[in-house]
């Protein structure tokens, strides 16, 4: 009875560690990425709307986001939009497209960006800490032996294991990408 359980926390597990994928993306390395402007909503006819939606994001070079919206028009309501934004981008409107480049990182900047990927790192831990005691507290008021609980707490824990360790070399991935200079 508890595998059943146990089999399905196992997608819970799965999202959490998504969701901490997601959150890095948002984390500067020192190389463009869409993901650092996906978050970014812009005031599209009266409506906020995300940017993916407005234009089209690329990446062309390792250091430069090009922006193509689908309007013309848009192009200065993007490019405030950006200015806006906590990222700190300066973007450049050539009247067709806007390009952001993305400058070198400093050895004092790449230490806070990896101070924030272990907080994202840590609250991804604590998300799978906290879906292990949901699945035991379930395994706890079934009615079964207190052998197959303790079963099913060793399985448990081992899959626990598994998710912290998926998220400790994404993490370690992660920072050593932020740390190339």
């Amino acid at each position: 009875m508890y595998q059943e359980l146990i089999e399905k926390s196992k997608v819970n597990f799965e999202k959490s560690v998504t969701h901490f994928k997601d959150n890095l993306g948002k984390v500067r390395t020192g190389r463009a990425s869409t993901a650092l402007v996906d978050d970014i909503t812009v005031d599209y006819y009266g409506a906020k709307s995300p940017l993916k939606q407005v234009a089209s994001v690329s990446v062309p070079e390792p250091r430069t986001i090009v922006i193509s919206p689908w309007d013309k028009s848009t192009l200065s309501l993007i490019e405030k939009a950006i200015k806006e934004s906590d990222l700190g981008l300066n973007p450049m409107n050539d009247g067709i497209i806007i390009r952001i480049n993305i400058p070198a990182l400093t050895e004092e900047r790449r230490k806070e960006f990896v101070k924030i990927l272990n907080q994202e790192a840590e609250g991804a831990r604590v998300a799978v800490r906290k879906l292990r005691e949901d699945v035991w507290d379930e395994i706890q008021a079934l009615t079964i032996g207190e052998d197959d609980k303790f079963q099913g707490k060793e399985k448990l824990q081992k899959i626990v294991e598994e998710y912290n360790a998926i998220i400790e070399d994404i993490r370690k991935k992660k920072e050593a990408e932020i740390m190339q200079v």
